[in-house]
């Protein structure tokens, strides 16, 4: 047991399935390594799995077999937690950190990853990520800075999916004038978790023309 860490809630067994032994390891070496390097802030490790790892799992329901970018991976949420949860799915991780790509790519190795790619790059300045079938990402920006540097990775008929936190909809409203520009459809806002976990995950979803 990690000191301090919060005990594995039941709901994880539940949401992992088969996949919950990746997710405990993973878990296990955010709660020894994240603060040291910057990953997580120094209150985290009580709510790792609630706030960090769960609310990351909710999502894996939504992606489609296909490949997805994960935008600002950082300490790999959501986009670790989710390739261990959909190892049909093939994920690119998108970081420009140095450091924090090296632990994304030891997590992909230490957790047998076949799915994943780490690619250490700002996803506004490359040009590596276009076509991608659905687009990611966590705690990042607003909507309004967020969308104009992910809605281009997407494929025609491709799709956002970002997490989001309790004030997305008036994101929604600041974000009005790129959400026209970038010809973005059915946009919506899923609300995830109820019953399941103690803290919900809210989803901006949205499709390119």
């Amino acid at each position: 047991m990690i000191d301090g860490l919060e005990p594995e809630p039941p709901a994880a067994a539940e949401l992992f399935g088969e996949h919950i032994g990746g997710a405990r390891l993973f878990t296990a070496a955010l709660a020894r390594h994240g603060e040291e390097l910057g990953l997580i802030g120094p209150l985290e490790l009580p709510r790792l799995w609630t706030r960090h790892v769960l609310n990351s799992a909710l999502v894996a329901p939504l992606l489609r077999p296909g490949r997805v970018g994960d935008v600002g991976s950082g300490a790999g949420l959501p986009g670790i937690v989710l390739a261990i949860m959909r190892p049909d799915v093939s994920f690119t991780l998108i970081e420009p950190m140095e450091r924090r790509v090296a632990w994304l790519e030891r997590q992909a190795e230490e957790l047998e990853l076949a799915n994943v790619t780490v690619v250490r790059a700002r996803a506004e300045e490359s040009k590596l990520f276009d076509s991608l079938d659905q687009v990611t990402a966590r705690a990042v920006s607003a909507l309004r800075t967020l969308i104009p540097v992910t809605a281009p990775l997407l494929r025609p008929g491709g799709e956002l999916v970002l997490m989001k936190g309790a004030g997305v909809d008036g994101e929604i409203g600041a974000a009005e004038k790129v959400i026209r520009k970038y010809q973005l459809h059915d946009v919506e806002v899923l609300v995830l978790g109820e019953g399941v976990v103690s803290e919900i995950t809210r989803v901006f979803r949205a499709t390119a023309r």
